[in-house]
């Protein structure tokens, strides 16, 4: 093969990859209400053990999730907390692979606004449903939010399911995941 047509298709080679990379972009999660590293806002926060906030968890929303992606789950989890072994604020699993969005106070059952055939997990707080921070008084603590793009429809774990649990349920099915980070002290 002459040198001049070696070069030609391999100049090809690398636009056609490098077009391709940039065509994908990176999973990433969003917040209305907060920015990454930012304090979270009160209307988030925890009502109850001396928090006075209002307990609604943010809209969501994310984008770049890898091809083959069925559904999604989503962690809060407190790092920082004193346990030892952190903090389960929210987990809410099998939400459609065709949503791309949770709006604000999904995490309240009864709203009717988490993503049908989606499920809660049990938090640290003792039940299934959002949890805001509420780190102790003079303590200023750090928070992960998590989405998970998975390749299965659904898990097969139920409401009664912890984040370890939901960890263990999901660690073969990741394809791929994104984090938004914030504050919250008091």
């Amino acid at each position: 093969m002459p040198k001049k047509l070696i070069i030609s298709t391999l100049v090809a080679v690398a636009l056609a990859i490098s077009g391709l990379l940039a065509a994908a972009s990176p999973f990433t999660l969003r917040s209305a209400q907060f920015s990454e590293g930012k304090n979270l806002p009160l209307s988030m926060v925890y009502r109850g053990y001396g928090c006075t906030g209002n307990n609604i968890s943010p809209e969501l929303t994310w984008s770049g999730e890898p091809a083959g992606t069925k559904s999604y789950a989503i962690t809060f989890f407190d790092p920082d907390a004193s346990t030892g072994v952190g903090w389960w604020h929210w987990t809410i699993f099998n939400i459609p692979g065709n949503v791309h969005k949770l709006a604000a106070n999904a995490g309240k059952p009864g709203t009717n606004l988490a993503p049908s055939g989606s499920k809660q997990g049990y938090t640290d707080y003792g039940n299934s449903e959002y949890g805001g921070p509420c780190p102790p008084a003079g303590d200023s603590h750090g928070y992960v939010f998590t989405i998970y793009a998975l390749n299965v429809n659904s898990l097969p774990i139920g409401s009664e399911a912890t984040g370890a649990m939901l960890n263990v349920s999901m660690k073969e099915h990741i394809l791929a995941k994104a984090t938004l980070k914030g504050r919250y002290g008091r």
